[in-house]
């Protein structure tokens, strides 16, 4: 793979090369990209669906939203400080026009929108989804689909959905928010389809990134990016190099942010998350600085900026090491399993999931969650099934009416049942709920 191609500004429905010495310097287009996630209403919904606490009522807990501006923030830094390094490595690039804002923009972006295709109830949301298609009703309805088709929907998966989203056309708006294919490469971190389910232990195969109905579409980037696929696979691709700089932004953030939530909310204690932050930042912190700070969410608040700090130039610094293998697509693990500092990031880690994750709050809403959306989905897929095979039946007709945004007109099973998987994941956490009690009888 190669930069030049890699930082494609080229957009869905372009008949002509755009070219970075023609941009706008003061509209430049990987902006654009930004502004363009920013203002979308799927990237709004994300102010009322669960990072990991579902349904809090702490104004200090983050929601997908303010998880989501930290990761792009954090990925601009990531994308600058390399972008930088790589233009002094790639002169040709400055002789195109490429600076090092164009790395932080597209990184920027894709982190942006990581997380815009991610069901409410976090990743019990996916599971609930997928499951509903495993038995009874549902395994029943996607019987006549192809094994692909079927798979899409028994593992769920919101990263491709979000993909889906991005690019999904609207009427009068073909090809969705149309984001330039560098930053549609740097978004995808799982560059294959839903089988086989990860053939090896390369990172970009972890999951899957693309539904079937979106493969043609995903192909003419990979195409135009140039991204490099295995010679024993030509149909599979490796990652954008840039994907690891937003997946590294959001390994960064939620390894800080989701452990801070813990420690608001008391399940952590303050005494503990100092000290695993001081082994964080050790070799930087300025002790003169740390001591004159009077309360302890003045210290945390100072531990984390070091920390995140010490993250990101750790991060850059592995990427640019690697960069060669990372172009050649083989490069099989997360920037952050190679950090420096790994060993207190899994102690972190640890601490997280036995105090946060798998903690009796956040457990019992996940549960909630899980029955609720099997419910929503089960309602609404059986008015698409009955749509698609010309029964309708009141109740059907009154569950399609209420989905606002809901389009299943001439499309065929697979498409129906996907939209109706992406409708109800689009649905925030307390629009779920008080969809429930409607289908429940409970107004």
């Amino acid at each position: 793979m190669n930069w030049q191609q890699l930082l494609s500004l080229k957009r869905f429905g372009d008949q002509v090369p755009r070219l970075r010495a023609d941009q706008d310097e003061l509209r430049l287009g990987f902006e654009v990209d930004y502004d363009r996630v920013i203002f979308s209403q799927q990237f709004r919904s994300l102010q009322d669906k669960t990072q990991v606490i579902p349904l809090s009522q702490s104004g200090f807990v983050h929601t997908r939203l303010t998880h989501s501006l930290e990761v792009s923030v954090v990925g601009r830094s990531l994308g600058r400080m390399a972008g930088q390094r790589i233009l002094d490595k790639h002169p040709h690039l400055s002789a195109l026009g490429y600076k090092q804002q164009d790395f932080g923009a597209i990184v920027a972006a894709a982190a942006l929108a990581h997380d815009i295709g991610n069901p409410p109830f976090g990743h019990s949301g996916e599971k609930s989804i997928g499951s509903f298609f495993s038995s009874g009703v549902g395994a029943r309805m996607i019987e006549p689909l192809s094994r692909k088709q079927q798979q899409d929907l028994l593992q769920y998966e919101g990263n491709a959905n979000g993909y889906h989203l991005l690019n999904q056309s609207q009427p009068g708006i073909p090809g969705g928010l149309r984001l330039s294919y560098a930053t549609l490469g740097a978004f995808i971190k799982y560059p294959k389809d839903s089988l086989p389910h990860r053939p090896t232990r390369h990172i970009s195969q972890k999951k899957f990134g693309v539904f079937q109905a979106d493969w043609a579409h995903f192909e003419d980037v990979a195409q135009e990016l140039g991204l490099k696929a295995p010679e024993n696979n030509p149909e599979k691709y490796y990652r954008h190099p840039l994907a690891y700089l937003v997946e590294a932004a959001d390994d960064i953030c939620y390894t800080i942010i989701d452990f801070e939530d813990g420690i608001n909310l008391g399940w952590i204690s303050e005494d503990h998350a100092l000290e695993q932050f001081i082994n964080l930042v050790r070799d930087t912190i300025r002790t003169e600085a740390y001591s004159q700070l009077k309360t302890t969410s003045q210290r945390l608040a100072y531990l984390r900026s070091l920390a995140i700090n010490n993250l990101i130039k750790d991060c850059v610094d592995i990427f640019m090491n690697h960069e060669e293998a990372i172009l050649d697509g083989e490069m099989s693990k997360a920037l952050t399993d190679l950090s420096t500092y790994k060993a207190q990031i899994d102690d972190i880690l640890g601490i997280t999931v036995e105090r946060v994750y798998r903690h009796e709050e956040v457990i019992q809403k996940e549960i909630a969650g899980y029955k609720i959306l099997r419910d929503i989905l089960g309602a609404v897929c059986q008015a698409c099934e009955n749509k698609l095979e010309d029964r309708l039946t009141p109740y059907d007709k009154l569950i399609l009416t209420s989905c606002k945004g809901l389009d299943i007109a001439e499309k065929d099973r697979y498409h129906s049942l996907l939209e109706a998987c992406g409708y109800v994941a689009s649905l925030t956490d307390s629009k779920s709920m008080a969809l429930f009690g409607v289908i429940n009888g409970k107004v």
